[in-house]
């Protein structure tokens, strides 16, 4: 009961939708960057080196025969593969960058262009309300 009432709890806070969102999202990412490097970059990469498809590329170990299938290192699939991964992977540090950017302008209390999210906005307030006692706690102080 007790990892039912736990997956209840993950579900109802919003991680699962997220992580779900997230997957969704992450699939239909990866058909895009699929295109993007078998259709627009691939192409001219070929063209660069007199036409061979580059995902075709391969090293053959062994002959197919009638009796065995053939053996091969099948490079040009990954090359196909590690440029998916770098396209990937500069576009999910493009995105964070913008995301860490728009989440340091949000939590900064004196911009005003940017509406200031409610628990930052009650701790700068607290901030200034303990600076405010400190500084009546001084005056009151007695000298020595």
């Amino acid at each position: 009961m007790k990892l039912l009432k736990e997956f209840k709890e993950f579900a109802v806070k919003g991680n699962m939708m997220d992580m779900a969102i997230g997957i969704i999202i992450g699939a239909a990412f990866n058909k895009v960057i699929d295109v993007l490097a078998k259709q627009v970059l691939l192409p001219p990469l070929s063209l660069l080196s007199d036409d061979v498809n580059l995902e075709n590329q391969k090293l053959i170990l062994r002959e197919a025969t009638s009796k065995v299938d053939e053996v091969s290192i099948a490079y040009g699939k990954l090359a196909e593969v590690f440029l998916d991964f770098l396209i990937i992977g500069f576009t999910v540090f493009v995105v964070v960058k913008a995301m860490n950017r728009l989440k340091r302008k949000a939590q900064d209390s004196k911009d005003t262009t940017v509406s200031t999210p409610k628990d930052i906005e009650l701790l700068s307030h607290l901030t200034e309300l303990m600076e405010e006692q400190n500084q009546i706690l001084k005056t009151l102080k007695p000298s020595k």
